[in-house]
């Protein structure tokens, strides 16, 4: 986990750290789908992908489902967001009182060229990688402003009577890999640590990772150069969002909230930085589905680390408690941080998965006190002691003494869910959205774009040939 909070040895987040310090951190706490536009789906409505059918980057929320700021908004109670949701946009009503500034997916409809699985065009990130460094971007700039909405919206509403909640997101750290060149200086690439089977002979035998590494193109491998640049760029994007978030709590204390505001402070998905020869998120290794998790304020427990496994599904149950509202909702799979964080550690197991872009079927994970199981359809599953191997470098899952956990994990699994069918039915999904879209070669031929834009920019888009 790349800030001081979680033991990270290089990266410098003083801002977390104290956040952390006064109140509650989640050790393991994971995102439940490692790619944008479904995990924040996930958070919003507090259910699983699959539940609900955002699957990837073209399935945007569009508020069909409740979330958590629509029970907020429905019980009067104020809850804005600022910045970036990754929802559809278009004069979408998501739920909230008030949107500020929101970056949304393209054109209401996302990444549809991510929805063709069935020999998809691959992608290449090196020319990405190759601009990774010291600059500036829009990302970094929009960042700077969405603080300084957070800023004017609590002088605002500093004395309001009832409770409310915001739901301020930031862009950072995310790909371009581009960090103030002030704050890049204090990360030299000869200081930044290699990450887990990063060169090819460590490698993991997988099919599934051999597959992400074909689509976006490092079967060549990464040169050692690229990897602490990159790394360096995206630790001081990192330390550039704990600067924001500085000022965001620092305008709490100037206001007199502190004491009277609780705050939860995550993000959607992790990032690779040549873990396992790629860039990017989108696998379920810890690097990429782990998530930081951390709450403070009144009724939480000082300085206090929870080993207990959590989730972004918590997040619904808990922006409820925090305000006082009442919960309408009685089938959802998460519970309330604030409570959590008040037991003992406790034996729970998480979900993830994952039917997007770089792969050809869906990938499931459970994760409890210590193991974590990863299941791939029509492909062989993996099986990592985390207590006795945390960056996951022995898969287990050939062990004859491991057998009976295996078995008993996927029975657990297909309680959940019927892993096949739900691969099908993302598939079915994915391959009607291309077809809204005009079908797949006018998807490829439009083409693909790095990222998405920040409001006022135009998607740049690359055309297949």
């Amino acid at each position: 986990m790349a800030s001081g909070a979680y033991g990270h040895p290089v990266v410098q987040t003083p801002h977390l750290d104290a956040l952390a310090a006064r109140g509650t951190r989640f050790q393991n706490a994971y995102t439940n789908c490692p790619i944008c536009v479904p995990a924040r789906a996930s958070l919003a409505t507090g259910r699983y992908v699959h539940q609900i059918g955002y699957w990837d980057n073209g399935h945007p929320y569009d508020g069909a489902i409740p979330s958590w700021h629509q029970r907020l908004r429905e019980q009067d109670f104020r809850c804005d967001s600022i910045g970036k949701l990754h929802y559809k946009g278009q004069g979408t009503d998501h739920g909230f009182s008030d949107e500020v500034e929101p970056l949304h997916v393209v054109d209401g409809t996302g990444d549809v060229l991510g929805c063709i699985r069935d020999n998809p065009p691959f992608r290449d990130k090196h020319d990405e990688l190759a601009k990774g460094g010291p600059g500036d971007s829009t990302y970094l700039q929009y960042d700077a402003r969405c603080s300084e909405h957070a800023l004017r919206w609590l002088a605002e509403h500093k004395d309001d009577e009832k409770p409310w909640a915001v739901f301020l997101n930031f862009v950072c750290p995310h790909p371009p890999y581009i960090a103030p060149p002030e704050i890049y200086e204090q990360y030299a690439p000869e200081d930044v640590p290699l990450p887990p089977q990063w060169t090819p002979n460590t490698w993991p035998d997988h099919p599934a990772m051999d597959y992400f590494r074909r689509f976006f193109g490092f079967t060549d491998g990464l040169d050692e150069e690229t990897v602490r640049r990159v790394t360096a760029a995206y630790y001081g994007t990192t330390t550039y969002l704990d600067q924001q978030i500085g000022k965001v709590l620092g305008a709490l204390e100037n206001n007199d909230l502190t004491d009277s505001t609780r705050v939860l402070y995550s993000s959607d998905h992790g990032e690779c930085l040549g873990a396992r020869g790629l860039f990017g998120k989108f696998t379920l290794y810890d690097e990429a589905a782990a998530v930081p998790m951390i709450i403070a304020g009144p009724d939480v427990p000082v300085g206090k680390v929870v080993q207990t496994p959590v989730s972004l599904v918590d997040s619904f149950p808990t922006a409820l408690e925090c305000v006082g509202a009442e919960h309408t909702d009685e089938d959802l799979p998460g519970r309330s941080l604030w409570q959590i964080a008040q037991e003992d550690d406790q034996q729970r197991t998480v979900f993830s998965e994952y039917h997007a872009l770089g792969t050809e079927h869906a990938t499931y994970m459970l994760r409890n006190a210590r193991y974590k199981y990863n299941y791939y359809v029509g492909k062989t599953p993996q099986l990592f002691d985390l207590e006795e191997d945390p960056n996951e470098l022995s898969d287990l899952s050939g062990e004859a003494s491991h057998r009976s956990m295996l078995r008993d994990f996927e029975a657990q699994l297909r309680i959940l869910l019927d892993p096949e069918a739900s691969d099908e039915q993302a598939l079915a999904s994915q391959r009607a959205i291309v077809k809204e879209a005009g079908g797949t070669e006018a998807v490829i031929k439009r083409g693909a774009f790095d990222h998405s834009p920040t409001p006022g920019e135009k998607a740049a888009f690359r055309p297949h040939s």
